[in-house]
């Protein structure tokens, strides 16, 4: 069991780090995604939902009066406009055969803001990764997840003594303290770490174990069925080519919000808008709902009569919908959401001090640890650029958003290519430098870009963090204060990593005339 945990938590640590550290990131998605379009102004006063629903309709009714679907996710607590994504017909020959855009709920007008994917980018690598494709990449976060909950069982049944253990940390001490420090932020967080490595896979459990659905499900009816118990986004079908068009939309929603509550509703989905078969589903929010499971209403786009309630699903879809909703945490409220970050970051850390301590552990037997073996090289550089150089690239990615010109080509691309560039670049510096001298630049660097954040963002934007905090907006404020912490705790790392190294080399001298004069004598 100690094999098995030691080796399932190495081969894929740097994979699982970098999953748990922008899944971790993640949780705060939305409010990222807001400070990286600085030009979307804030929302002071709740809007009503119904009546931005019919503003943004009308207005993609104008932009993209051919579309075949569309689907408006409204504003909330978390966000500042109108994310609408919608179908086009054709779309051969390189064409676009779909639109996106962010509008504005005050008029409905289109927000011309920066072209950028904010914070989602991190939340699609959490589990797909990038320069892949999307399926290989679901699979290699999959076996990732499996090696992770694999590693927590048998780290559980290896250290026999893990809640006594929990209550002690020795600082100073070198192995001992990496392995009580790894202790503590695993016992912290096992149920967590135990419900979101778990939760994880079975968002995906399609994709994995795609058998037990083949089997039972053939028919189209059944297939329908299906896809109604786990989605809301109801399929268009083929129109009828008879135009006609939609009833008021703020009437359909002022349905749903009779049944859910004014300020609970979430999206509103067209399947064939402008067709005499148009429907319109109103989907109900995640506030407030432990479940991922479609709730929504369905109504006759043409007379807006009401045709369908989609409330329940089967136990199994109400299985998985609670799992998936675990794993997301978009139900909680402002404080069970840092919990769940914080939570998740001591996830994030239990894992760097398992790849840290792989290689503490392991140098004290070498013969020389200043000359070691390749494979305990290539582990020890691999550990400094996934983890001080994963900070580095994901600060990285903030100054590109700032720094690339508006109006720059493809803009959303190169904010990511500056991510992956600058985390090359990191693995380079750690492989050029010493292991040790490397770790403690790295850990600098990282703590000076996220420092230098709010200045950056006070240069470039009209929303310094003086002027937020004034104003009372805690989403720009927020990133900028949650950067200086950030900051903060690398600059102490980088403090102490510079410590542990000048000890180290003290004792490797102390060591050395010992090691020359035994070499000496077996010769």
């Amino acid at each position: 069991m100690s094999g098995l945990h030691t080796w399932t938590g190495l081969l894929l640590g740097w994979v699982l780090y970098a999953m748990f550290l922008t899944g971790t990131v993640s949780f705060f998605k939305d409010e990222l995604s807001q400070w990286m379009r600085p030009e979307l102004p804030r929302l002071a006063q709740a809007l009503d939902p119904a009546v931005v629903a019919q503003r943004v309709a009308d207005e993609l009714g104008r932009i993209a009066p051919g579309a075949t679907q569309w689907s408006l996710k409204l504003p909330d607590g978390r966000t500042n406009s109108v994310y609408a994504f919608w179908r086009l017909p054709g779309g051969g020959q390189g064409a676009r055969a779909f639109g996106e855009g962010h509008f504005d709920p005050l008029t409905g007008h289109r927000v011309e803001a920066r072209g950028t994917l904010g914070g989602d980018f991190f939340y699609r690598f959490h589990f797909q990764f990038y320069y892949m494709s999307p399926f290989w990449g679901r699979w290699l976060a999959g076996l990732a997840a499996m090696s992770m909950l694999v590693a927590i069982i048998a780290g559980v049944i290896t250290h026999k003594k893990i809640f006594t253990d929990f209550f002690t940390f020795r600082w100073g001490k070198g192995q001992r303290s990496w392995l009580d420090a790894h202790n503590a932020l695993s016992v912290f967080g096992l149920p967590f770490h135990v419900m979101i490595t778990y939760t994880g896979l079975v968002t995906l459990m399609a994709l994995y174990m795609p058998w037990g659905e083949r089997a039972a499900i053939k028919t189209p009816a059944e297939r329908q069925q299906f896809t109604s118990e786990l989605s809301a986004f109801i399929p268009a079908g083929k129109p009828s080519g008879e135009k006609a068009a939609l009833a008021p939309l703020e009437a359909m929603v002022r349905q749903a919000q009779e049944r859910w509550g004014a300020a609970n509703i979430g999206r509103v989905n067209a399947a064939n808008p402008g067709d005499s078969t148009a429907r319109i589903a109103v989907t109900r929010g995640d506030a407030g709902r432990v479940s991922m499971s479609p709730d929504y209403v369905e109504f006759d786009g043409v007379s807006g009569k009401l045709l369908s309630v989609h409330d329940r699903v089967g136990a199994a879809a109400e299985t998985r919908g609670v799992l998936y909703a675990l794993h997301l945490g978009r139900f909680s409220d402002v404080e069970t959401r840092w919990l769940y970050f914080l939570t998740s970051l001591m996830g994030t850390a239990m894992v760097g001090t398992g790849l840290v301590m792989w290689t503490v552990k392991r140098r004290q037997k070498l013969p020389d640890p200043a000359r070691p073996y390749f494979g305990f090289r290539l582990v020890e550089r691999l550990n400094i650029a996934s983890i001080a150089g994963l900070s580095i690239a994901m600060t990285g990615f903030l100054w590109a958003n700032r720094l690339l010109p508006i109006s720059m080509a493809e803009r959303p691309f190169w904010e990511i290519h500056v991510f992956f560039i600058v985390w090359g670049l990191a693995l380079l510096h750690a492989l050029l430098r010493p292991a040790r001298t490397a770790w403690v630049e790295q850990l600098w660097a990282a703590a000076a870009l996220l420092a230098l954040v709010p200045v950056l963002n006070a240069a470039t934007t009209p929303r310094p963090l003086w002027r937020s905090l004034a104003a009372g907006d805690w989403v720009f404020a927020g990133v900028d204060l949650m950067c200086c912490a950030l900051a903060l705790l690398h600059a102490v790392l980088a403090l102490r990593a510079a410590r542990h190294g000048a000890r180290g080399q003290t004792e490797a001298k102390r060591r050395r005339p010992v090691t020359i004069a035994a070499s000496e004598a077996a010769q």
